[in-house]
């Protein structure tokens, strides 16, 4: 008999790296000497800042955002990463993105980071951005050339 959940209960199970088929757009990480930490290796607070970079440099790419003038901004509400194997600089990393649901005034990214070589990710992890308003910090329906890119490495899961 297969024990039941109870709607509060959370699995225990720990994911496990994914594939590189599972994302869409890819870019390049070049590791720094600094993400380096006392162990070796790229410290781990080091990635959330490779998942912004690779999110908002493609962003940029598909003319979808523009940092310094844009009227909407994206806030992160909700982060989390997990980690398989470590990395170290002077690595070169790739970043595997992916969208997993599209709101009206919010996008769920995926994020996979390989080694230039591996076929499994080093780490996976996801951000959303809630999109506001410069001006007045109020989420914004998103805007059709933003729209238009998220929708462009949507998949489903």
């Amino acid at each position: 008999m297969t024990e039941r959940k109870t709607p509060k209960e959370k699995s225990t199970e720990r994911p496990g790296p994914s594939p590189r088929s599972r994302y869409l757009h890819f870019s390049k990480i070049q590791t720094r000497w600094n993400d380096n930490d006392v162990y070796g290796h790229i410290n781990n607070v080091v990635y959330y800042s490779y998942f912004d970079s690779a999110v908002n440099l493609y962003l940029i790419e598909e003319n979808a955002l523009d940092i310094a003038t844009s009227n909407i901004i994206g806030l992160v509400a909700e982060t989390k990463c997990n980690f398989f194997a470590p990395s170290a600089y002077p690595e070169e990393l790739i970043a595997g993105l992916r969208t997993t649901k599209i709101g009206e005034t919010s996008v769920r990214y995926e994020i996979g980071i390989f080694g230039s070589q591996d076929e499994t990710s080093r780490a996976d992890g996801h951000f959303i951005h809630v999109y506001v308003d410069r001006d007045t910090n109020r989420p914004t329906a998103l805007p059709d050339a933003l729209r238009k890119a998220v929708e462009k490495i949507q998949q489903s899961v």
